[in-house]
């Protein structure tokens, strides 16, 4: 039985794993996830048949190809068995026509975490799964069965990029967001588009002489459902829209238009309007780039304006929003603008810390409580990470002291500095540099020396050496011996320029020492934001 989670709570593990242990159900009014996919390997590849064992695709931020293995036989067993009934009809009936690939192994892990969004969802939610055309029509038949064809509302097509260039097809520029409801019952608020430019140059054709402009619309009843009010306006007696009184008014507030022959007609201020009802053609939302303040730079980052309607649209406030694939936390980040309680899933530590680092800059001291669940919290929990996938355990760990890795996840040859942290301690607005080694195993005097060597050739001003196991004396002293670095600006302050830190000091609450005149500069700041909502003005 799943527990219920806390109000706001950040899940590191295998998002079906969480799911299944710590989602109650009919506990979530609104799901979003852009589950991770490989849409730029070649159509071919991804239908290529597979032989023998391969090792279970791992999802990272950097490598989110999803391989056939035994582990996809398996989950395909799962929901074959178990879960059974239409949705193991349709999975069958997929292996026959597709054969055992990479979409294969794509749409059958999706099938078991589908089911389980169905369950943790109330009915009145409503789910929301962004995709693009390598795989949205067979996503969508699994929606159909897991959620009801009748309870699908929308394939929305979200235009991502203005051009793009293909051999021999027409480019592809635009992603597809599934949308359906969890019943009648499903929230729904009304959200809306800007006008397009063309829309507005035929509608709002008007100037008043301060420069608004509005459009002349109809104020005649005639062959209006419902009728009207019929009496005399100006000399002109015939059915009206609305009661004299109200006629009085707009003619004394000026927004009272009369054509040629006399017939009222009423002005409609385009400052005025809230825009068109959102349609399911959304092209008025940018893709990030990399000029935008919002991008963090990770790879599959949305815009937050995207989430902000999905969230608008499908759920009010106080309600909980849940992101199984939360990346970067971009539905996390606007879920928490806009006052509504979140849950969001990775399965990458690296994922986690740019979340935490997220929310913490674009909402400082306004950011409600939340609670991280998968993370090591003592030295055993680190161990054990450390013994299960030292690749998290290095990410972990460059968490815990702020730092961004220095290379994507890449197994092989140790590369000798696995993070950095860039500091300012001066004017010149150029970052200065500290580089990370995390050890996961045995230790050893040689190993400073090596990171000594690395701090030179890489021009860095410090270096650090995160270790899960206790320094050897030789490898205090070999630091010691490096001296100690004094800002220019502040030659009176001194910092060792190779520091050893152990996880238990980290856990202990120890941070590695270096200039903090100025706000750290080793990841991307989120721009920094308000909440919004009742609760926000409330305070």
């Amino acid at each position: 039985m799943a527990t219920s989670h806390a109000p706001n709570s950040l899940y590191f593990g295998d998002n079906l794993d969480i799911l299944r242990q710590h989602v109650a159900d009919e506990s979530v009014d609104l799901i979003y996830l852009d589950p991770p996919f490989n849409s730029n390997a070649t159509y071919n590849v991804l239908f290529r048949e597979r032989s023998g064992e391969e090792s279970a695709a791992q999802i990272t931020a950097f490598d989110d190809t999803w391989r056939w293995s035994m582990e996809s036989e398996l989950a395909y067993q799962d929901v074959v068995t178990q879960q059974g009934g239409k949705v193991g009809e349709l999975l069958a009936a997929m292996r026959a026509f597709l054969g055992q690939n990479d979409m294969m192994a794509y749409l059958t892990m999706m099938a078991q975490r589908m089911v389980e969004l169905h369950r943790v969802l109330k009915p009145t939610g409503s789910i929301y799964l962004h995709c693009d055309p390598t795989a949205s029509h067979y996503l969508k038949l699994l929606m159909d069965v897991v959620f009801g064809a009748d309870n699908f509302r929308n394939e929305i097509v979200w235009k991502r990029t203005s051009g793009h260039s293909d051999a021999k097809r027409f480019g592809r520029v635009h992603d597809v967001i599934l949308y359906y409801a969890a019943s009648e019952k499903a929230i729904w608020n009304a959200t809306y588009q800007p006008y397009e430019t063309g829309y507005v140059e035929q509608y709002y054709r008007y100037k008043d002489p301060d420069g608004r402009l509005w459009m002349s619309d109809n104020l005649s009843a005639s062959g209006l459902q419902g009728g009207g009010y019929e009496y005399e306006w100006k000399g002109i007696t015939r059915v009206w829209r609305v009661p004299e009184s109200t006629m009085e008014r707009l003619d004394s507030e000026g927004r009272v238009f009369y054509t040629r022959n006399g017939i009222a007609r009423r002005k409609r201020y385009l400052d005025e309007q809230k825009g068109l009802r959102a349609q399911d053609n959304w092209t008025d939302i940018q893709a990030l780039r990399s000029w935008h303040d919002e991008r963090l730079g990770y790879p599959t980052q949305k815009p937050e304006a995207l989430l902000e309607r999905i969230i608008s649209a499908s759920s009010n406030e106080g309600d909980v929003v849940l992101d199984p694939f939360c990346g970067c936390g971009t539905a996390v980040a606007a879920a928490e603008r806009l006052n509504r309680r979140w849950v969001g899933i990775d399965i990458t530590h690296l994922a986690i810390t740019l979340i935490r680092h997220r929310l913490h800059d674009t909402f400082g001291e306004e950011l409600r409580p939340y609670e991280v669940v998968g993370e090591p919290k003592d030295l055993p929990g680190a161990e054990s990470l450390a013994l299960h996938d030292r690749y998290q355990f290095e990410w972990w760990a460059l968490g815990l002291v702020d730092a961004r890795p220095a290379r994507d996840r890449k197994k092989g040859a140790d590369a000798g500095i696995d993070g950095y942290i860039n500091f300012f301690d001066d004017n010149s607005g150029k970052p200065k540099r500290i580089v990370v080694q995390v050890k996961s195993g045995g230790v050893q005097r040689n190993q400073i020396a090596t990171l000594k060597s690395d701090m030179e050739r890489e021009k860095a001003d410090l270096a650090l050496f995160v270790t899960l196991n206790p320094p050897t004396r030789p490898m205090e002293q070999e630091a010691l011996e490096a001296g100690f670095y004094a800002p220019e600006a502040f030659p009176d302050h001194r910092f060792p320029r190779v520091q050893i830190l152990t996880i238990e000091d980290l856990l202990a609450g120890a941070q590695p020492q270096y200039p903090r005149y100025a706000p750290a500069a080793t990841f991307r700041r989120a721009p920094r934001r308000r909440r919004q909502g009742r609760q926000a003005r409330l305070g």
